[in-house]
């Protein structure tokens, strides 16, 4: 695995959105393989509990998973065995107002909006907030090593977030 050696490489807004569009589009379809294979082995996946200001290393977070969580949680939505997704939501989220927010290290680090409406059994819900993203390239392809999921009302009492945010 070569990691570019260089502060950032320079990607263009059209290869970030592409991406990020494609990472949307394996969560929404329940591909976990390749979603999973978008991400580096450093890669840190969170979603915090309140306004995101806070550590996650000393606060409570929805989720904060490193590269071996991320793997784990694949798994148990792998065996269909999850109460919360049997039967797996269907999603469709929409990723607007991306932007290339500038170096971070070797990686780009980028901003977009997002709503994602999830259909369940249940009834329906939506969820809306900024993510920011850290992407970085390795073996010439564009991979994840940072995702952060804002969501405008992590302040609040959540449903169950079962699926892949």
């Amino acid at each position: 695995m070569t990691v570019t050696d260089a502060p950032a490489a320079a990607l263009s807004i059209t290869q970030v959105e592409q991406f990020l569009y494609r990472e949307a589009r394996y969560a929404d379809e329940h591909d976990y393989d390749a979603w999973e294979a978008l991400w580096t082995d450093d890669a840190r996946y969170w979603v915090p509990a309140g306004d995101g200001s806070d550590d996650p290393g000393t606060h409570v977070s929805v989720i904060y998973d490193n590269r071996s969580r991320i793997s784990t949680r694949l798994k148990q939505l792998r065996t269909g065995k999850r109460y919360a997704q049997a039967p797996p939501s269907s999603l469709r989220r929409l990723i607007s107002n991306v932007e290339i927010l500038g170096p971070a290290g070797t990686d780009t680090e980028v901003g977009a909006n997002f709503i994602v409406a999830e259909f369940k059994p249940r009834g329906t819900e939506f969820w809306a907030g900024r993510a920011t993203y850290r992407l970085r390239v390795v073996d010439d392809e564009i991979r994840l090593s940072y995702k952060k999921v804002a969501l405008v009302n992590a302040g609040d009492s959540l449903p169950t977030l079962a699926f892949l945010i």
